[in-house]
């Protein structure tokens, strides 16, 4: 919970929880507004819950959802309504803020003029300056006495004419912000907007290891506005749609910013609420998750406190980011219980939704060994369906060999989830999606298949690689060559391989590093003679715990492409086309690199 002072008589803030009531009421807040619809996103409770904890401390609650990208007039109008009826202090809050922020400015433009009043959301940390066409038109409307415009907010695109930027890069995580230095680095001087909501940037490699106590979890974060590449503008902001075919990204404001190329990086969506149950029994239980920031540290406590019993560990179908990780969990907590003499008196079990430890063949007889060693019963084809926190069991829907399926339930002490995944939601509702809903790139050029002038790269992306940050190390080059090239009107030229890294430590000290690429096939950054990917090393240990950190902050998203060069076709020369025209008409010579 982030409030910003808008003004004496309203607060706005991000998402907040049912945690967070007391404290407002605390604060001295009277009333409670909710500017966001349900089922906007993983980290979203319903809004019931929130009006149940805000009425339980004494607090008004008022329900005015408002959908990402369009904001109504009638939504003004109801928001000034009610600003106007209750008791303040008020504190409202939407995904980002940016709603509650726009419906306010809009609802001032009244009484205010739209210089103060962006002046005032700027100083909250929050940019409206895309909306002053329609805070002068109602300003206007003030002055003169005619009615307040209604009904459907007119696209800002259609008021006046939107400044054109080289490249909108939508997501300021490892793809976005790598790609965006790596931009820089062959081209200073590129105007280049980063899109990103959040104010924290995230080492995700490093929560595994805060689960099993090696690192601390602040060693895995910073401030977003530190690591922004200089030179790049970000935009504080949530994207709400795209509409490829004008070239423009619509944020949850209205606003909307039109560009020649465009990187599409949001990364995924963790799907809590695929799993019945899960959302409300995390954090306490026994129920912990790696794949959280705030979780990690609970693994720790948990593995720590066991003496006995039962603990699970599940992996859900594919895909999700970094395979590996349920593993790493379940191996670094055996080998603690191992250390301290308890692993013979707990019953360490592996819920796989898949049928196979890994997917890469070659890596499997180093794991099994350990797999062995832990005494680890592996359950395949094993689905993680329901968790019942309150009594500790878990209830799983298991396939059999011949197609049947039944569903089971076990109780536990230690419950160790990774939830299922998926691309986020604006993007599985845009142009820009597959079937699956990831975005559709040609898996060579990361270009998109449909629209030219756009790339994406990371975990949104529908290429059959592994989910995981060492993959944007080649990605980033890949999309920054290509981009470049259409910027030129050329050809892309890079070709991405697939390349993945998954460094599984099976124990505290050794690590199995696999590296492959497509089909699987071992793309090994080191000589065998010095690293045996195959088998655990101490060595990839001190590269993983040591090393990749530094090589994540300092060079990664830096644009220093250590040892990641991208790979180049030869030379095609062709016609010059705008990337105005590729958006229409696709990538250039089609989907295929070749």
């Amino acid at each position: 919970m982030d409030p910003k002072r808008i003004s004496p008589f309203l607060s706005v803030s991000p998402q907040i929880l049912p945690s967070d009531l007391g404290t407002l009421a605390a604060h001295g807040f009277k009333t409670i507004v909710n500017n966001r619809p349900d089922g906007e996103g993983e980290d979203q409770p319903a809004g019931a819950e929130i009006e149940q904890a805000a009425k339980a401390v004494g607090l008004a609650y008022h329900a005015l959802p408002v959908v990402s990208g369009k904001v109504t007039d009638a939504d003004v109008e109801a928001f000034a309504k009610i600003m106007a009826e209750v008791r303040g202090p008020v504190f409202a809050f939407c995904r980002t803020g940016t709603r509650s922020t726009t419906l306010w400015a809009l609802a001032e433009a009244w009484h205010l003029d739209p210089d103060t009043i962006v002046e005032t959301a700027q100083g909250a940390g929050y940019d409206i300056s895309g909306l002053r066409p329609r805070l002068e038109q109602r300003a206007q409307a003030s002055a003169t006495g005619t009615a307040a415009p209604s009904g459907k907010a007119a696209a800002p695109g259609e008021q006046r004419p939107l400044t054109i930027h080289d490249v909108v890069v939508v997501g300021a995580g490892t793809g976005g912000i790598s790609t965006a230095a790596s931009l820089l680095a062959r081209r200073p001087g590129l105007d280049i907007v980063v899109v990103d909501p959040r104010d924290k940037h995230y080492y995700q490699p490093g929560w595994t290891l805060v689960g099993g106590g090696v690192f601390e979890r602040a060693m895995t974060e910073r401030p977003m506005a530190s690591v922004i590449p200089k030179g790049v503008r970000w935009l504080h902001a949530a994207v709400a749609a795209f509409e490829p075919q004008r070239n423009e990204v619509v944020l949850e404001d209205g606003e909307r910013l039109r560009y020649r190329t465009l990187v599409v990086a949001p990364g995924l969506e963790l799907n809590w609420d695929g799993v019945e149950g899960l959302r409300e029994s995390l954090g306490r239980n026994g129920v912990t998750s790696n794949y959280l920031f705030d979780m990690a540290p609970y693994t720790w406590q948990l593995t720590q406190s066991l003496r006995g019993g039962t603990a699970l560990f599940t992996q859900p179908p594919m895909p999700i980011k970094c395979a590996g990780a349920p593993q790493k969990a379940m191996y670094l907590s055996c080998d603690h219980w191992r250390r301290t003499g308890r692993l013979k008196d707990i019953d360490v079990a592996f819920h796989n939704a898949g049928g196979v430890l890994l997917g890469v063949a070659d890596y499997v007889p180093a794991l099994m060994e350990y797999v062995k060693l832990y005494g680890i019963d592996l359950r395949f084809n094993s689905r993680l369906v329901a968790v019942d926190g309150d009594k500790q069991i878990a209830r799983f829907a298991n396939s059999g060999p011949d197609g049947t399926s039944e569903t089971i339930e076990r109780p536990f002490d230690m419950l160790h989830v990774c939830p299922p995944q998926r691309a986020p939601g604006f993007v599985r509702s845009s142009p820009l999606a597959n079937e699956a809903g990831w975005v559709e790139v040609s898996p060579e050029t990361l270009q998109h298949v449909r629209f030219g002038n756009i790339f994406s790269l990371g975990d949104a992306m529908s290429a059959p690689n592994a989910k995981t940050a060492a993959a944007i190390r080649k990605q980033a080059p890949t999309v920054a060559v290509n981009l470049l090239a259409v910027l030129d009107g050329e050809a892309p030229r890079a070709v991405y391989d697939g390349y993945g890294s998954c460094p599984l430590t099976v124990e505290r000290g050794k690590i199995v590093l696999a590296e492959f690429g497509y089909g699987g096939k071992l793309l090994p950054t080191f000589p065998t003679w010095l690293i045996e990917g195959r088998k655990p090393t101490r060595l990839a240990w001190l590269l993983k715990e040591k090393a990749l950190p530094a090589i994540y902050w300092e060079l990664l998203l830096k644009g220093r492409e250590w040892l990641a060069g991208p790979t180049l076709l030869p030379h095609r020369p062709q016609a010059q086309q705008s990337p105005e025209a590729l958006s229409e008409k696709g990538s250039p010579g089609g989907s295929k690199a070749a």
